[in-house]
């Protein structure tokens, strides 16, 4: 059995924290690739090591003395090195760094090497082999991910590699320019690793103990969820909720290998289990409850629209040709909205007004601003009746007046619409009839 694990910063911030890793490990022989972050913060007024680098090439680039703020990150490494109780130096590392930052070699180089060294920490601490992602994973010269390039990369680099670290977030191009994935992208190089190897399983180690039911900030302790599909987390993801990067489901998904969010400080923690399908039955109707604030909502009548061939496909184009993405869609026999994100849609509403009076002739033309938007999803939802009637239930004894619903033919979702001061009372009230009730 082959497994790829993964470890975030707050995971790695520690030589205590790296001992916990390495139990973890251990414990398990299929733990075979390991991809670690950066060093996250070791307390909640600590500085994470990747904002360190950034700090310490914006001085460099400023011509600024950076001999003090390379120390400073030199003696976090050193920290868990001593921890540890290895026989390591970065020595030369740092002395590359330097040289490179005063160089000018980009934001990215700089952001990347924090999880380079600490793939070189990992890798000593460990006895397995270091792989530079930067000879793996490959991106194309506009700085696009090249995913079919790097999956023959890096199996053929795996393939008769038994255990190994490969550091998470960056890559390289083909000239061996440094490129990196958006912030938490050390998930993605997990998946990247996975798909590589046909790994049974991709396991995620964070400091919560899997996906909750719903944002923590708004309903305290919320239940963790057990199983979710790749299609549910992405609605999830989509809406706000954050647990790992939603770019990296995808490579998984290709090869149908299910991933386990789990906690690097309660290991033993069943976390979530994220799956391609599953016979499993949900343990509430619904999988989890995520939103956003800040939409706006354009609302077009006109009588007789739906007569009118190609208005959607009219009003879409007015959208498009200013730049503007839609979120949503609801429609009605004469009327018609887009939602949209509002900050986004202000700088260009004239234009998009002028633009729809001139491509579809409204009766009327309205705005509604300040809302947001509140994704309810389950594939439990499918077999239950009256799910949409219980949420309009508990937004009604809450006193929230739904502005917007909207449910796609899947039944997988349901999107509602409240005002942006209704979000919190609203996500407790859809949580309370779901869940507490069901407890």
């Amino acid at each position: 059995m082959k497994k790829v694990v993964k470890f975030g910063g707050s995971s790695l911030a520690s030589a205590e924290q790296f001992r916990k890793v390495g139990d973890i490990i251990h414990a398990d022989a299929a733990r075979r690739y390991v991809v670690p972050s950066a060093p996250g913060k070791r307390s909640s007024n600590d500085t994470k090591v990747t904002d360190m680098l950034y700090d310490c090439y914006a001085a460099a680039a400023n011509g600024d003395d950076i001999t003090e703020k390379i120390d400073a990150i030199k003696s976090r490494y050193q920290e868990i090195i001593d921890g540890l109780g290895l026989q390591l130096t970065l020595d030369e590392e740092f002395s590359v760094i330097r040289a490179k930052f005063e160089e000018g070699a980009g934001s990215e180089y700089a952001a990347s090497r924090g999880e380079y060294l600490n793939g070189i920490v990992m890798a000593a601490f460990l006895g397995y082999e270091f792989i530079d992602a930067a000879e793996v994973i490959r991106f194309d010269e506009n700085g696009t991910f090249d995913a079919e390039t790097t999956n023959e990369q890096m199996s053929a680099r795996l393939e008769a590699v038994e255990r190994a670290v490969i550091p998470g977030f960056y890559g390289a191009t083909a000239d061996g320019t440094i490129r990196t994935f958006s912030r938490g992208g050390s998930d993605i190089t997990g998946s990247i690793v996975a798909r590589a190897v046909h790994a049974d399983l991709y396991e995620n180690w964070t400091d919560v103990s899997g996906f909750l039911v719903t944002d923590p900030h708004i309903v305290p302790n919320p239940e963790t969820i057990e199983t979710v599909t790749y299609r549910e987390l992405r609605e999830l993801s989509y809406m706000g909720a954050n647990v790992m990067h939603a770019d990296a489901i995808f490579p998984l998904r290709k090869e149908g290998i299910p991933i386990n969010i789990k906690n690097t400080n309660r290991p033993e923690d069943p976390g979530t289990l994220i799956v391609e399908s599953t016979c499993r039955q949900p343990k509430f109707t619904i999988t989890g409850i995520a939103g956003k604030k800040g939409f706006c909502a354009i609302n077009i009548e006109k009588a007789m629209m739906n007569t009118e061939i190609g208005f959607g496909r009219k009003v879409l184009q007015v959208f498009e040709e200013n730049g503007i993405s839609f979120e949503h869609v609801p429609s009605g026999i004469d009327t018609f909205t887009v939602i949209v994100h509002q900050t986004e849609f202000m700088e260009k509403e004239q234009r998009v007004i002028s633009g729809l009076h001139r491509a579809v002739q409204p009766d009327t033309l309205d705005l509604e601003s300040g809302l947001a938007l509140i994704a309810v999803v389950g594939r439990g939802m499918r077999a239950q009746r009256g799910t949409a009637g219980r949420i309009f239930s508990a937004l009604s004894h809450a006193h929230i007046n739904v502005k917007m619903i909207d449910q796609g033919s899947s039944e997988l979702n349901i999107i509602i619409g409240v005002r942006n001061e209704d979000f919190e009372a609203a996500v407790k009230a859809i949580y309370d009839i779901f869940v507490l009730t069901h407890l």
